[in-house]
Parts: structure tokens; sequence; C-alpha cells
């Protein structure tokens, strides 16, 4: 979770932030470039009516003063009349008394301002070109809808005013501002001349006009004048200049915001492949096994594939390193990884995860034809380098495609690829103990298997409490006199939860899990309690062998440990025999000897348990200051006499006892089988020929008697 929350947050840096702050700029960029745009043009229809509205009221003064003296107000009318304006003249009642062009107003006068300027006005709209109203707030607004229908034409308007004047194409250039048809193509033409006069002839059809009324002194009368907003080339071309520059200027931050952009991405980028890659492989890592292949599994349209989930372990990698070097083995793995990714398909996926191991994700349609192409796979990594062989265990969790009830395939977005692969590795692990190469499918008897390990790991410690725990004791016997001569404790669980378990079924998960070294003091402390209470009523006890786990002898100290636990008991020293294992030999010789050679001192016999399951059992005969030598139950299962197994039984006593050691005979079943070893002088028989494990109450009565013919 934690490497998906970190690509998260590499997937939004440098990336999103400046898209965005790109979308933004560029928006407001537009606004205020249109807002611009709107003001500037208000701005000039405001400042070049109110001109015009200026010169109104200098007529209406000059009226007033001409309607004072009556003699003047004809030649004063007559003087207006070459102005060049169209205005009216209106007396109190609204009536036109004079009138100089057309009277195109609407009947309604209106109260209005501009939105730059204060000053209220007293308007009319014009009846034929509406490109000026007013609105409800009273303000004089520019139509620009009817504007821009305006310029969708003006290039043919342009063309004709062009054609009026006698003008032929060729010399100055000139690019229109609005698209000529509906497929948006700019208007442009190249005309003699003076341009000036066939741009104006053309503007003046945009005359945008409004009428002013101007009060005429206190006469009642109005002064009221056409007043026209028209374009001149000077204020276009500023115009064009002023929205140019700030396009520009638009256009250079959009393209700088856009390089920091392509260049935020590309870093991004590289830090996602930083993120994703191997350092050792150059290929895919752990994280991107992890993200790509959850996705991968998780996508809609996978739903109908089944994936492999495939943990690969490289089984000598550790050993090539150490005859060779880590360098090297680095390159063994860049060769493995080559291989797995030339051998994967379109959505299949290989990562190397960390030291020898690999994680794939595979297409199959079916197990077998899955395990042949990992059979085939694992062939070719074995001979990945032509001067070695080595081996490739592989665990494989199956993503079958699972369906409702109408065959619908199942979506897979709760699949935590992370469980999935942990299932692959355990059933990886299965294999553990082997270095030859394999494969192992996750299947529904390791999830047992665990499900066992969990219940017994959880329940260890109050079992110890509780004393859940039984010992139980097998005699050994003299096969010549059939006297009780020995005992060997073992465990048995009593459990409340799990009900009677045997030592098979939880001794193995104790010894990986560590807890075996509370169990060897557990039955050191039972055993010699038993032993010392069994004394104290007057029962001929016979020394009892316990079990002491190859893990309890990596303490310096195990020998004083055994003494005071026995010492606690107040039982004595050669009623207990310790009992190691011959693996447990392969571990510190040196540390062995001193250890056994201080509960020797101790008084406590000590014996090796499975002679000849091992390869060193003879070499550790030699350097063992051994008390009892203990023959593997292997060499009478099956055995006949005259067969080289007795052959070897035979020698074995006669070495033990060269060397003043006793011999214990377990596993022995059958009748003919301890006619041969009394004859061949082994001291003790331990096995179902004589008796089984049994409780400490069943063994009392063994003491009792002393004595049990096996043919009974």
């Amino acid at each position: 979770m934690k490497n998906k929350e970190v690509y998260r947050k590499i997937r939004k840096t440098n990336t999103w932030g400046t898209l965005i702050a790109l979308i933004i700029f560029f928006s407001i960029s537009m606004m205020l470039i249109a807002i611009s745009v709107v003001g500037f043009l208000n701005y000039m229809v405001e400042a070049k009516m109110m001109a015009q509205y200026h010169a109104f009221e200098s007529y209406a003064r000059m009226s007033e003063d001409a309607a004072a003296k009556k003699s003047d107000q004809a030649n004063f009318y007559k003087c207006l009349d070459k102005c060049g304006y169209e205005f009216l003249v209106l007396n109190d009642a609204g009536q036109v008394i004079h009138r100089v062009g057309a009277d195109t107003r609407d009947s309604e006068m209106l109260d209005g301002k501009f939105g730059f300027l204060s000053q209220e006005l007293k308007v009319f709209r014009d009846q034929d070109q509406k490109y000026l109203h007013v609105n409800d707030g009273g303000y004089i607004n520019i139509d620009y809808g009817k504007i821009f229908a305006w310029f969708r034409t003006a290039d043919e308007r342009l063309e004709a005013a062009i054609e009026d004047d006698g003008y032929e194409p060729g010399g100055l250039y000139i690019s229109g501002i609005g698209p000529s048809d509906e497929e948006g193509v700019f208007f442009s033409y190249t005309v003699e001349g003076n341009f000036d006069e066939q741009f104006t002839k053309a503007a003046s059809e945009l005359n945008a006009p409004l009428w002013m009324a101007v009060p005429i002194g206190e006469t009642g009368y109005s002064f009221v004048g056409k007043s026209y907003f028209t374009v001149d080339i000077q204020e276009m071309t500023l115009f064009l200049e002023v929205a140019g520059f700030m396009i520009v200027i638009v256009v250079i931050m959009i393209f700088v915001l856009l390089g920091f952009t392509i260049s935020g991405i590309r870093r991004q980028r590289k830090v996602v492949n930083y993120f994703f890659t191997d350092p050792v492989t150059m290929g895919h890592n752990q994280m991107y096994f992890q993200i790509k292949g959850e996705q991968m599994i998780r996508r809609s349209r996978n739903r109908t594939i089944g994936f492999a989930v495939v943990n690969l372990v490289f089984v000598n990698y550790r050993n090539y390193c150490v005859c060779h070097s880590v360098k090297q083995g680095d390159i063994i793995l860049k060769k493995i990884y080559d291989v797995l990714r030339r051998e994967t398909k379109s959505r299949e996926i290989v990562a190397h995860l960390s030291s020898s191991s690999f994680a794939l994700i595979l297409r199959y349609d079916n197990q077998e034809n899955l395990r042949a192409r990992l059979e085939a796979l694992i062939h070719q990594l074995e001979a990945v380098e032509a001067d070695h062989r080595f081996a490739f265990q592989v665990g494989v969790s199956l993503l079958d495609v699972k369906r409702n009830d109408k065959g619908k395939a199942l979506s897979r977005k709760r699949v935590e690829l992370s469980s999935e692969y942990n299932n692959a590795v355990t059933a990886r692990s299965v294999m553990a103990d082997s270095e030859d190469s394999g494969i192992s499918f996750f299947d529904e008897k390791i999830v047992e298997d665990r499900r066992w390990q969990d219940a017994v790991t959880e329940r260890q410690k109050i079992a110890i409490q509780n004393e859940e725990f039984k010992v139980y004791y097998q005699p050994k016997y003299n096969p010549q006199t059939n006297e009780l001569s020995g005992a060997e404790a073992l465990i048995r669980w009593q459990s409340p939860d799990l009900g009677f378990v045997t030592p098979f079924k939880f001794i193995p998960i104790f010894e990986k899990n560590g807890f075996i070294t509370e169990i060897d003091h557990y039955m050191i402390t039972h055993v010699a309690r038993d032993q010392k209470r069994w004394k104290d009523q007057g029962y001929k006890c016979v020394p009892v062998s316990v079990n002491v786990s190859r893990a309890h002898f990596i303490e310096s100290d195990l020998a004083e440990q055994i003494r005071d636990l026995v010492d606690a008991e107040n039982c004595p020293h050669d009623l207990i025999e310790i009992e190691l294992t011959e693996s447990a030999f392969f571990d510190d010789k040196k540390a062995m000897i001193e250890t056994i050679t201080r509960l020797k001192n101790y008084g406590f016999s000590v014996s090796m348990d499975d002679f000849g399951a091992g390869y060193s059992s003879l070499n550790s005969l030699k350097d063992m200051p051994l008390d009892v030598l203990k023959l593997d139950a292997e060499f009478f299962r099956g055995s006949e006499a005259g067969d080289r197994g007795q052959i070897v039984v035979a020698e074995a006593i006669r070495l033990a006892r060269s060397l003043n050691m006793r011999t214990v005979a377990e596993g022995v079943e059958v009748r003919d089988q301890v006619d041969f070893l009394a004859a061949e002088g082994c001291d003790m028989i331990q096995g179902y020929a004589y008796a089984k494990p049994m409780e400490a109450a069943d063994y009392e009565e063994r003491m009792r008697t002393g004595h049990h013919d096996p043919a009974e």
C-alpha cells in the first residue's frame, strides 16, 4: 500500500498542477482579452458619441441664442442644414418643427448613459440600424451580434467599395478580421491607391446611429441629433495592434507554460521509470509488478483471461556468488531476466523482486499446459550458462475465470495481487528443503497445512502453561534377560481444542518457530519429576533418555540449564540420559564436545540417536565422548538374517563395544530381530516387539514387574 501511495504522488507531481495552471491561465487570459476588446470598443463608442453629443450641445446653445433674436433663427437653420448632421428640432409638444435628413428614430424617448460616463442622456434608438440599445439598467450597450454579422460580409462590402471607385488588384496587402463564409476563411485583398478612403467607405456601412436629445435652454424645445459611431483606419489599426500585442503576450506565456508542462511530464516519466526499474536487471522491479500487475488483473477486458501468479527462485544463487562473485551473480540474474522477458507474451508481466526471486504473471488456459510451459522455461534457465547447471523452483497461484449463474465473467476489482503472490511463495516454500528444480501449485492442502501451523503456534504457550503436553514412556529391554534396562521419554499433546495430537504433527512446527527449546525444558523437568517420585515410592528406576533438539546446542550454557532443571526436582543425574540426534553433530563440533563433556562431568549419560541415518556417523564417534549409541530404526525395517543390513548392524554393535559404548536398537518390531540382536550382543531393544509408548501409569506397572517376554 505504501508503494501504491508513493506511485500516486509521483503520478501527480509536476503534471496536473502545471496543466491546471495552464488551463487557468489560458482561460483568464482569454477572458481578459475579451473584456479588453469589449472595453476598448465601448470606450471608442462612448468617446465618439459623447464628442458628437457635446457638438449637439453647442448647436442647442446657438439655437437658443438665435431663438432670442427671431430675425436670426431662419439664417441659423440654413447654417445648420450645411453642418453635415442629421437632426431634428422638436417643440415642447414633441413635434418636429425643423428637420435635416430622414427621421428614423423610435417613437419612445429613453433615459440612458454610457458605462464609463455618468452623464444622463435622453436618447432614441434608430429604427433601421439597431447596433446600439438601452438595457434595463439604463446603460447604452453595443449589439455585438449585429456587428459580427456585419463583419461576416465585410469582404463583400469592401470589394464592392473598391469596384465602385475603379481600383484594380495589386499593391498594398490587407487582411480582414472576420470570416467571410461558413467555412471560416478570412477575407484578404491587395489593392492600389488610397486604401484609407476605400476602408472608410466600406466601414461607413457599420455606422452605429443613436438619436441624442439636448434641451434648448428654458424654451422647452429640444435639439435631437443623429450621432454615428464610425470606424476609421487609424482606430482600427490601433485596435488591431493592441489586440495583437495582447494575443502575442498570451501565446508566449502559453508556450512557456506548455514548455514547463512538457518538461514536467518528461521528468515525471523519468521518475516513474526509475521507480519501476530494477538496478540489477534494468528491467521491471517489485513496484512495477505490484502496481501494474494488479491494474492488469483488475482490468475489465481481462476478466475472461486466466492468470497464473508465479514465484520463481534461483536455488543456487548464493552458492554461485560465493564461488564466483556478486557481480557475476548479477550478470546471471540479468541473463535469467532476459530469458523470462523473451518468453512472456502480451498482457503478461515479469519482474525481478530481490536477490534470487522473480515474479511473473502469465496467461493460461489449463493447468496441464501451464505446467508444460513452466517446465520448458525451467529447462531453458537451467542451461542459461553453458558451464553451470542451475536449479529453479516455481510456486504458482492460479486466478481462474469465475462466472455467475448466467455465465458472465465476474469482476476482479477486489483481487489483491500481494495475496496471490504470497500464495505462490507459500507453494514454492514446500520445496524449500530441496535443491532440485520443481513446480508446486497452491492448493487447499497447503492452505490446511498453513492453518494447522497457525493453530499450533497460537496455542503453544497456553499448552505449556496448562500442561497439556503429556510424557509417554517407551521401555527399553535387555534382549538377553528381557529385563527393563531403560526408557525413552516421548511427548504427546492432549489439547482441549485440537484433540490428541501426535508429535509428528507439531514437533516440526516447533523446530521451525524455535518453541522446541521450551519443549526440551518441559520434558526434562517432567521426566526428572517423575523419576524423583518413582524413586521415593521405591520403584527400581532405570535411566530415561530425553531428546534435546539441535537448536538448543547453540546455547553455550546448555549443560548448566539441564543440570539446574534436574536439580530443581531433586532427581539424581544418573537417572537422566540426554539424547542427541546425529544431525546435531554437523554444527559447531567444538562447542558440541564441550557441552557433552560438561554433561558427563555433571553425572548425565549422553547418547546419539539415529546412528546410521546420516553420512558422518563414524567421524562423530571418533570425536564425541558418548555413552550410548542408538541404531536407526531403518536398519530393522524389512531386514532379514544374513542380509547386508544385519552385517552393518553387527559391525556397529562391535564397534560401539570397542569404544565402551552401550547400544540400543530402536524400531524393533518382530521376534526374529530380537533374537538376532541378542545373539550379536546388543545391550537394549526399544520397539513394538517389547512395548509401545505408554502413559506414566502403565510404565509404572512395567517397573513393578521389571521383566517382559517379547513373545507375550
